[in-house]
């Protein structure tokens, strides 16, 4: 645990500094995207470049902030390899995203949480994965979306 909260640290520290940029090209009346936006973004432009970078992708999932049982989104993409799951609950409900082929074997995913952060890393081959809550009731209700790793 002491690791994840370690490594939790150093990821919020180095998006800080990407955020804060540094270059004297853009003015300060620009507004950043949301991050899951930014990371689509870039995914799609590493792909467009046909390179993979060697780096790991990551994927944004989100819990409704307002505690219904369902995530902002009910579809993700992300690239072949690693992937970050990078979940986040603002809601006192608890939640967790769970990562399934389209087998039905449950590959990996986050703790269950209540208003917090969570990542988890899932090797995943191109193909549909099923992301949702494992809570009891809670994917039953509705609270999964599809993987689509390219």
């Amino acid at each position: 645990m002491k690791k994840f909260a370690a490594l939790l640290a150093l990821l919020l520290a180095a998006l800080a500094l990407v955020a804060c940029g540094g270059g004297s090209d853009t003015t300060s009346d620009e507004t950043a995207p949301p991050a899951n936006e930014t990371t689509q973004e870039a995914e799609g432009e590493k792909e467009a470049e046909g390179g993979t970078g060697g780096s790991a992708a990551a994927v944004d999932i989100e819990a409704d902030p307002s505690g219904q049982l369902a995530f902002t989104s009910d579809s993700a993409t992300a690239k072949a390899g690693k992937v970050t799951v990078n979940f986040t609950n603002t809601s006192a409900v608890p939640h967790d995203v769970r990562i399934e082929s389209s087998g039905g074997e449950e590959l990996g995913g986050t703790e269950v949480l209540a208003e917090g952060n969570e990542s988890a890393e899932v090797d995943l081959k191109p193909g549909e994965y099923t992301f949702f809550c494992s809570v009891p009731g809670h994917r039953q209700a509705g609270m999964e979306g599809t993987l689509t790793v390219k």
